[in-house]
């Protein structure tokens, strides 16, 4: 099929997505219910399904007062009788790929059932309306007259037990349908190879005689793909290897401590940043406006959704709510209903609403990624924000970061201690320190008051991470490329002794 007609084909299948998207924003507590009603029908004869007598569950207050809250690791011996081949557990159709969670460093691997309802209801149909929104928002653009660079996951799937888990990237690819393999650069074979450094030259290759016109992928591996694609070619930006670039769809992780970076090699005012909230669990969110900072809450893709409020999660019996009862500026955890049978799951993600009409959001972070040692509640958005503030005024960008406690010891009071690798480095440390530290005064009142006068938390010590630690780190852990991402929060110092002793 020739570029132009396939252009124009795709744009006015996107764009009449746009109508069955205005539906949700014009009746998002109905299509929700619907939903929920649908989920539980179909999910009726399973084994949960006759456990909680689905088929008598008429509202949404009896299916929250009957199904409890679950966490990966209270729901996991369901998964693993489904991938030793038992079926119709807690789905019913047979659920026979897994993703292997990367979403953290934990050496303990989760896999998420991904169902083919899953696959087509609300990842494929995800990357559509992706394209669709964009579409709506930009009528002249020539996206569809190149192709997309993706960067996806490293591992190959593995056959285990006559089912298939891998990352969820693979999986995708592995199912994808015609029209996006059409689209998209590198090749299915390149996508999918294992070792990461071999693949990143793999793709340059394969990609650099393209017209690329987009491209996705997580921020921290596509800098280090595209500043690969610059040495090589010595060029000093982007637009002199792919002239048509116009968007860049991202997401897995924060995208302001990389923003400037993209924008030094992205040197157009008109390029657009589009981000994207999803996970092996699921696709959620997508951006819906040009130059927005939050996500549109996606309402049909055969998820139901639920809220814990954070000042509750942990308790003994934390109460959820529907969407149609959240409220703007409340950090909440998300529990999700899926079409691949999580059952009031925990993904463990935290946000919080912009607007009710319609449902925005921004991600805030992990309900273990944070830092509570102290009663400071720190959470990545409070860390990446004044980070983002102290490097404006001191002229400092920041390639990764952690940070972890220091304890108690006697009378020896706490603190936090950061490990920063920097792309350009503050003139003066202890300046940045102390911006930094009041940053976070500013951010976080709970932060503030463990703060004020010394009391119980020190000024937080800073250590300048030698060029590429963060990525040796997760080299010796085989863990390369992908989703794979470095922990902002923790409340163990179980990295971050692990990362000094490595930048000796």
């Amino acid at each position: 099929m020739p570029i132009p007609l396939f252009n124009s084909i795709a744009s006015w299948l996107l764009k009449k997505r746009f109508h069955q998207i205005e539906l949700f924003l014009k009746y998002p507590g109905e299509v929700q219910q619907e939903v929920l009603q649908q989920l539980l029908e179909l999910a009726g004869e399973t084994e949960i399904g006759k456990q909680y007598e689905f088929d008598s569950l008429n509202s949404y207050e009896a299916f929250a007062e009957r199904i409890p809250i679950v966490s990966y690791e209270e729901f996991e011996p369901k998964i693993e009788r489904t991938r030793r081949g038992e079926q119709n557990i807690f789905w019913p159709t047979a659920i026979k790929w897994f993703a292997k969670s990367s979403g953290t460093t934990n050496s303990k691997s989760k896999f998420i059932p991904v169902s083919t309802e899953a696959l087509e209801d609300c990842h494929y149909k995800s990357g559509k309306d992706m394209l669709c929104l964009y579409l709506n928002n930009n009528e002249n653009s020539q996206l569809f007259t190149g192709k997309g660079l993706r960067l996806g996951g490293s591992k190959e799937l593995y056959e285990d037990n006559g089912t298939f888990f891998g990352d969820l990237s693979a999986i995708l690819i592995d199912n994808m349908p015609f029209w996006a393999e059409f689209s998209s650069t590198p090749s299915n074979k390149v996508s999918l190879m294992g070792e990461w450094e071999t693949k990143l030259s793999a793709i340059i290759n394969e990609s650099i005689q393209e017209n690329v016109t987009s491209l996705v992928g997580v921020p921290s591996w596509m800098l280090v793909l595209l500043h690969k694609a610059l040495e090589e070619t010595g060029k000093n930006h982007l637009f002199e290897i792919w002239n048509n670039l116009e968007v860049y769809f991202h997401g897995g992780v924060s995208f302001n401590p990389y923003r400037d970076q993209f924008q030094a090699i992205l040197p157009r005012k008109n390029f657009n940043y589009y981000e994207i909230y999803n996970a092996s669990e699921g696709f959620f969110a997508i951006q819906d406006r040009n130059h927005a900072d939050d996500l549109l809450l996606m309402l049909d893709y055969g998820i139901f959704y639920e809220f814990i409020p954070m000042d509750a999660y942990g308790t003994e019996s934390p109460k959820a709510i529907p969407l149609w009862e959240v409220e703007t500026d409340v950090n909440y955890a998300l529990v999700i209903t899926t079409n691949a049978g999580l059952w009031r799951y925990k993904i463990g993600d935290t946000l919080r609403f912009t607007s009710t009409d319609p449902y925005r959001i921004k991600i805030t972070g992990r309900t273990k990624h944070h830092i509570n040692v102290f009663g400071e509640e720190l959470i990545i958005e409070n860390a990446e924000r004044a980070l983002e503030k102290s490097c404006q005024l001191t002229g400092a960008a920041v390639k990764d970061f952690t940070v972890a406690p220091i304890y108690m010891s006697g009378k020896k009071k706490g603190a936090h201690e950061w490990v920063i690798e920097f792309k350009k480095a503050p003139n003066k440390l202890d300046d940045f320190t102390q911006l930094l530290d009041n940053n976070l005064k500013s951010l976080n009142s709970d932060y503030e008051a463990k703060r004020y006068k010394n009391m119980t938390l020190n000024i937080p010590i800073v250590h300048v991470a030698q060029e590429n630690l963060f990525y040796n780190w997760l080299k010796s852990k085989n863990k390369l490329g992908g989703q794979h991402k470095i922990p902002r929060l923790s409340n163990t110092r179980d990295y971050i002794d692990e990362l000094l002793q490595m930048n000796k």
